[in-house]
């Protein structure tokens, strides 16, 4: 029985091992190649892309805004006077002529306001009749006691003097001589207090009979303001146009200011639109918007710019530059264009969805007609249709514009 032999193991020789080994390198680089291309490069359905060549040409900077056309001037309706609505002599939509009735109010309270002035301002006018006439009967009398005092004057002073000479012939007695003095001095005092009383007396009486005039003056003034109430109490157009809105119903109490309505003056048109505040510093009076309707354009130029925010939003009214378009009517809508710089050259760039992925830092440039590269670009002003190219494109270049969504990161996409 022959004794089992133990085989030692073959092993592999250098050279062999160093064949096999940059054999396997090679396959993991080659592999790794692959890999990285493949992971970089996309195939993408031609047909789902929108391609735009770029292009030099004219750019003007606008935002797109809608408005609404109002008449060129409204006027509101605004009792001055509060009360209950009486009647109503014209209905909403009509067209009116400047002081054509529209509503009536009655107000209570108004007529018996009046009612009391009438009484106080008849009242006030039989007092001043008395006043004038005890003024005309009391001058008669003081103009009597006057006449009546130089009349006594007159004698006293003509005896005095007969007296006088009488003495100094030694006719008289001396007690005889100074009476007569004393009678011709008290007549004078006498008359001249009649004087003195009567231009006091007169004075006054004429004072009195000025307030009162005054006084009644300003009654007649009052009742004419409260009688203007009363007319007002009539609501009549205080323009000529059309009434586009009447709020009031007969039987409604309406308070003073309190708006009833609005007439339309229809001379002409503008259009009221509200803009982001975005561009509140860069809209002012003078730009100018066009658009389009039944295959015209027209323009407006903006007229007045609020200045107020609200929501996140400012308006500007815009009047027509030119002609109106025919058939406009009021609180229609109208598509505007509104510069906000002049038309200048620029390399133009397609507006469209790649934007919201790359934010216009970069874009896909065909290179070929079944290749598209990832280029980085820079971005200038933009309008509704282009975007202004300030590096990364010129001329010519063809770049894909639709969305990049579904494209990833990759640095090529082979359009297939």
């Amino acid at each position: 029985m022959g004794m089992d032999r133990q085989l030692e193991k073959k092993k592999w020789p250098p050279l062999r091992i160093a064949r096999w080994g940059g054999s396997g390198m090679f396959a993991i680089v080659v592999t790794y190649l692959v890999l990285s291309n493949t992971a970089s490069t996309l195939n993408v359905q031609g047909e789902r892309l929108t391609i735009f060549s770029v292009k030099d040409g004219p750019f003007q900077e606008f935002i797109p805004i809608i408005g609404t056309v109002q008449p060129i001037k409204t006027v509101y309706l605004d009792p001055v006077e509060g009360g209950r609505v009486e009647k109503l002599f014209l209905e909403a939509g009509a067209m009116v002529k400047e002081g054509d009735p529209i509503l009536l109010l009655s107000n209570t309270a108004l007529l018996l306001d009046i009612m009391y002035r009438e009484a106080e301002l008849y009242q006030q006018s039989n007092n001043l009749r008395t006043t004038r006439l005890a003024l005309e009967q009391n001058r008669l009398a003081l103009t009597r006691d006057q006449e009546q005092a130089d009349y006594e004057f007159e004698r006293a002073q003509r005896r005095f003097q007969r007296q006088k000479e009488l003495h100094e012939k030694g006719i008289i007695s001396t007690q005889d001589f100074e009476d007569s003095q004393k009678e011709y001095e008290y007549m004078s005092r006498r008359r001249e207090l009649a004087v003195e009383s009567r231009e006091q007396d007169l004075r006054f009486r004429e004072t009195q009979v000025l307030e009162l005039e005054q006084s009644l003056r300003r009654m007649e003034a009052n009742l004419a303001v409260a009688k203007q109430k009363l007319e007002n109490l009539t609501i009549r157009a205080p323009v000529t146009g059309q009434l586009t809105s009447l709020k009031a119903e007969v039987g409604q109490s309406m308070s003073p200011g309190e708006r009833l309505g609005q007439i339309d003056i229809l001379d002409g048109f503008k259009v009221r639109a509200p803009i982001d505040e975005h561009y509140i510093d860069r809209v002012e009076v003078g730009k100018v918007g066009d658009f389009e309707l039944s295959g015209q354009t027209y323009r407006l130029v903006v007229k007045v710019v609020f200045p107020e925010v609200r929501e996140g939003r400012f308006e500007v009214d815009m009047e027509f530059s030119g002609t109106e378009p025919e058939g406009i009517r009021r609180g229609q809508s109208l598509h505007i264009r509104l510069a906000l710089s002049d038309t200048t050259r620029a390399i133009l760039l397609q507006r469209g969805g790649f934007y919201q992925k790359t934010g216009g830092n970069w874009v896909y440039v065909l290179d070929s007609d079944k290749e598209a590269v990832k280029r980085g670009i820079r971005l200038g002003r933009q309008n509704s249709d282009f975007f202004e190219v300030l590096e990364g494109l010129k001329p010519g270049d063809r770049v894909i514009t639709s969305s990049y969504d579904s494209f990833g990161d990759m640095e090529r996409l082979v359009i297939q």
